[in-house]
């Protein structure tokens, strides 16, 4: 009877120690910084898990259309960073071509990243928005998009209403 006591103990304490490495790891990861900014003029890929939406390239399977403007490209990236503080986002870097907004998550106080590109050549804003942890983020950041989109457009519209 006192071995099978010990072994239950042994047992509990097993998955403690289990359970305490696994959120250590996942608070460490939490903790880090997320790869951002450019490689060769365009916003890095997703990684291969499902939590991350990006239009520079086309033939992954992430892909979302960029978002489209018409008029004066300065005009059009104030107007992307006004949308994006009004979707919640908080604007940590913007020099006028490339934006990084953090956006945290309610319950949990997650970090997910927003990153835009603007494309004059193009007319187009480049966007990945990507979590930081976690492999599948259930549908959050095409969401984030999704809304990205209808208040840029938006605001074009009531800054350009002949657009």
């Amino acid at each position: 009877m006192l071995i099978q006591s010990i072994k239950t103990l042994q047992r509990a304490l097993f998955r403690k120690v289990l359970l305490s490495l696994l959120f250590g790891a996942v608070f460490l990861s939490a903790c880090g910084q997320p790869e951002l900014g450019m490689i060769d003029g365009r916003l890095r890929p997703c990684p291969t898990s499902p939590n991350c939406v990006c239009s520079e390239r086309p033939d992954q399977p992430e892909f979302e259309q960029p978002l489209v403007f018409s008029g004066p490209p300065e005009k059009a990236w104030r107007t992307a960073a006004a949308a994006v503080t009004s979707i919640g986002g908080s604007i940590a870097e913007d020099n006028g071509t490339y934006l990084h907004a953090i956006f945290v998550s309610k319950f949990f106080q997650f970090k997910d990243d927003l990153e835009l590109r603007l494309d004059t050549e193009h007319s187009l804003i480049q966007f990945r928005s990507a979590s930081r942890i976690g492999y599948s983020d259930l549908g959050v950041n095409l969401k984030r998009i999704n809304r990205l989109r209808n208040e840029f457009d938006s605001l074009s519209n009531a800054i350009n209403p002949a657009r």
